[in-house]
């Protein structure tokens, strides 16, 4: 992911993605951008949309 500067940007995209229905946890690591979440019944396109909803793109996404 890009973007991501600071421990609110790393939250904002935390609360956004679980608002997703199915999404049971998500982890944000800062440092390297990562973000990973565990759940089930979402799509890539549903967390997708999350992160860009929070402000944030994904790093090498197509848009």
């Amino acid at each position: 992911m890009s973007g991501m500067t600071c421990g609110h940007c790393a939250s904002s995209v935390s609360a956004e993605i679980g608002k997703v229905g199915g999404v049971g946890d998500v982890q944000v690591d800062l440092a390297s951008g990562r973000v990973t979440v565990s759940g089930s019944g979402f799509s890539d396109d549903e967390i997708r949309t999350a992160v860009e909803e929070a402000g944030y793109r994904l790093a090498g996404a197509d848009s």
